[in-house]
């Protein structure tokens, strides 16, 4: 008796009964790793700390330019003042008016005492 003559029934075997191995840690498996979180929560935190930056120099250079022109505006208000008054002084120092208002008080012309002064 040959052991090739003797047939095994063989049983099939079921994969899908099988059951599974449970994992340990079940639960949602996040694409962001903790350090990158981390990362990205400093990044965020710089991002707004420079945007604050910003707008607090661009505030701070719109008001010392404000002041300038405000300066500037005063300034070209005290020149033209300066301007009129040198005008009003070169009119009020003129020969002609001097010597009318000389006659007026009294005074008169002596040739021998006129001494010329030239700046």
């Amino acid at each position: 008796m040959s052991n090739l003559a003797r047939s095994y029934q063989t049983q099939p075997i079921e994969t899908s009964a099988q059951p599974k191995p449970k994992r340990l840690r079940e639960g949602r498996t996040s694409v962001i790793t903790p350090g990158e979180k981390i990362l990205l929560a400093a990044f965020a935190i710089m991002f707004c700390f420079f945007a604050v930056k910003i707008v607090s120099n661009e505030a701070s250079i719109y008001q010392v330019n404000r002041e300038l022109q405000v300066a500037e505006g005063v300034i070209d208000k005290q020149e033209k003042a300066n301007t009129d008054l040198k005008i009003q002084v070169s009119e009020l120092s003129a020969y002609d008016r001097i010597l009318d208002k000389a006659k007026e008080l009294g005074l008169n012309l002596k040739d021998k005492n006129v001494k010329v002064v030239e700046e």
